[in-house]
């Protein structure tokens, strides 16, 4: 479409002044558009540093009010539990994952007793975090099976729901488990909790600073690629979101978030859906890094979030949420 020609028509005048460029932003952010992912561990009164994620820790349950305040404070609607499980819990078929004294579940009771509905929790639906292969369900000589994954999800999310669990997110990629979790809450009268699907998560090397941060780095046999998506692929997302909305998925999942701009974008103008984006611990490592070696600004953290608003995400999970308030100023 043309719209006019020069010089009558000059776009730098928009651009001259701060206010007049204000005035015409087609994108911004707020605390509003965020989702703060929380590392759990075992203990009392540790905040524990994770090396491969700058200024990210881990938390004992009783020292989780540190960051959900700051959360809170910030207005930031929800926070997204993932636990770091000792090996000694871990096994084949991830049987920590249905145990209700387990640090996701913990974690959910203290901050509902403590915080009420002040803001929202997330709970991560999969067993890697729980399994000795570090894979995301059952396996099988070598193959991840998908049916009798599900049953234990199903399971792992109704457990989830009755502690407190708003939004279940399921990240495990199986076929079919977002219709078989939602028919399992309604009929337990957990009708109300949403869920979050991970419809869209793809086989990526950008994973690895989160493995280290939830104990699986190192454990993996093989790779995801039997489930989760092919980054070659792009019309593969849009079958995968199209059978998570027809099974009941409130809202869905682009994991990673930048090298995907394209496929949120996609799905948002194919299906009017709240979309999510998470911005994956190796592309926050490799921000925050080149921040502090000076490679580049921290000014880049804001134009990477502003990226995915661009593209049409309705929110950004991200582990800079605690201290958005200060990029957006």
């Amino acid at each position: 479409m043309i719209t006019g020609n020069y010089p009558n028509l000059r776009l730098r005048r928009s651009r001259k002044n701060d206010w007049s460029r204000r005035l015409i932003q087609e994108n911004n952010l707020s605390s509003s558009d965020f989702i703060l992912p929380i590392f759990l561990i075992d203990g009392k009164n540790i905040k524990q540093s994770i090396k491969t994620m700058p200024d990210v820790y881990r938390y004992t349950i009783n020292t989780l009010g540190i960051i959900v305040d700051r959360a809170i404070k910030n207005k930031i609607p929800m926070v997204a539990l993932f636990p770091y499980t000792n090996k000694t819990k871990k096994n084949d078929i991830g049987t920590e994952a249905l145990n209700e004294d387990n640090l996701v579940c913990r974690a959910i009771q203290y901050i509902k007793k403590r915080y009420k509905n002040e803001i929202g929790i997330m709970c991560d639906v999969a067993l890697d975090p729980y399994t000795s292969h570090g894979h995301d369900g059952l396996i099988k000589s070598g193959y991840v099976l998908n049916d009798e994954t599900i049953e234990v999800l199903i399971n792992q999310s109704l457990l989830q729901a009755e502690i407190g669990c708003d939004v279940l997110a399921p990240s495990d990629m199986m076929d079919g488990r977002i219709g078989k979790i939602r028919k399992a809450l309604d009929k337990e009268g957990h009708e109300m909790v949403q869920i979050l699907s991970y419809a869209v998560k793809y086989a990526s090397s950008f994973y690895g600073p989160f493995r280290d941060a939830v104990g699986s780095k190192g454990l993996l046999k093989g790779d995801k690629k039997n489930y989760q998506m092919d980054f070659r692929n792009s019309n593969e997302a849009i079958r995968e979101v199209a059978l998570d909305i027809k099974e009941g998925a409130d809202m869905v999942m682009v994991k990673p978030g930048m090298p995907y701009l394209d496929i949120i974008k996609t799905l948002k103008d194919k299906f009017k859906i709240p979309v999510l984006a998470y911005q994956v611990s190796g592309e926050y490592s490799l921000l925050s890094n080149s921040i502090k070696k000076g490679l580049i600004d921290k000014n880049s953290v804001l134009e990477s979030l502003i990226s995915f608003k661009r593209a049409g995400a309705n929110a950004i999970v991200s582990y800079y949420a605690d201290r958005i308030n200060n990029l957006i100023k």
